[in-house]
């Protein structure tokens, strides 16, 4: 963060895979960090890296978000809603130090393109139930700028990967599936993209604004895999048509949708620089890091 954006409080509402990278870069500048967390052992981990620990719901959302500067929401909605909207809304609202809201959302909510190419003027266009629910809730936070004059953003998010999450991972989990349905592709992010444009826009808020935080090159899903098996030196698994495929309804949902999307506005409004601009550099890079920490280890320096 600049000299001009001094340590501030941030306050995650749900500490998740994407949420905790932004979260240990605020906090190795300074900031104080809060997140909640369902469950006794969750709320435990968090205390235990250092982190306030507040249960979900909140029981004195006053307090706990008393003196938050910044406030990152990753809970996904439901059917009935999103849950820190209709627990917390109101304490949202009435939070007088906040200065910058970001709220996780997807690039589903642009639904099926039918491989064209999406920014952030395309019309919202939901395909399935959790793509309505997402676009719902987008709405509601919203109307807390709208009608309350807080500076939410919100951030639509691509396929996440990262270490301990991507495709050399699942190869190495034995899990990996190479799916062909021809013309298909998915837009991916790195989880230390998210938290770079995360902070640009904490550095330039623009209260209102959506965001695509993707990389430059949608690809399909069987390349991605192939690449990681040529990485780790093993052979990839067959191509397996998506007709034969028996995917879950939930796998099998998330190729009804098929887009590129934009990233253009991330760039040029926030000034951001993707450290991995495609899944090749990404896969490069957590190679190269996983080689690093064995290299210390053997070294006795971990």
């Amino acid at each position: 963060m600049s000299s001009a954006n001094p340590p501030g409080r941030l306050f995650c509402f749900g500490l998740g895979f994407s949420a905790r990278v932004l979260a240990m870069r605020l906090a190795e500048a300074g900031w104080r960090i809060a997140a909640t967390a369902r469950s006794e052992p969750s709320l435990a981990a968090l205390a235990a890296a250092g982190i306030e620990a507040w249960p979900f719901p909140l029981l004195d959302p006053a307090a706990a978000l008393a003196d938050a500067t910044h406030l990152l929401t990753s809970v996904p909605p439901d059917a009935a809603g999103d849950p820190v909207l209709a627990d917390h809304g109101d304490a949202i609202a009435a939070a007088k130090k906040l200065t910058w809201i970001g709220y996780l959302s997807t690039t589903g909510v642009y639904g099926d393109r039918g491989g064209a190419w999406v920014d952030e003027t395309t019309p919202l266009r939901p395909t399935g139930d959790r793509q309505r629910w997402r676009v719902a809730a987008e709405m509601a936070w919203l109307r807390l700028w709208q009608d309350h004059g807080l500076p939410v953003h919100r951030f639509r998010l691509a396929g996440i990967y990262g270490p301990g999450r991507s495709a050399l991972d699942a190869v190495r989990a034995g899990t990996a599936r190479r799916i062909d349905k021809p013309g298909q592709v998915f837009s991916r992010i790195h989880v230390d993209d998210i938290a770079s444009v995360l902070l640009a826009s904490i550095a330039r808020p623009n209260p209102g604004a959506a965001y695509n935080v993707c990389d430059d090159d949608p690809a399909p899903g069987h390349e991605v895999i192939a690449h990681a098996c040529r990485l780790l030196g093993v052979a990839p698994p067959p191509l397996i048509p998506f007709e034969a495929a028996a995917l879950s309804p939930m796998a099998a949902s998330f190729y009804a949708d098929n887009k590129k999307v934009r990233n253009d506005r991330i760039k040029r409004e926030l000034g951001v620089v993707l450290r991995h601009p495609d899944y090749r550099s990404g896969l490069a890079g957590q190679i190269a890091a996983e080689a690093a920490v064995a290299t210390r280890a053997d070294a006795g320096l971990t």
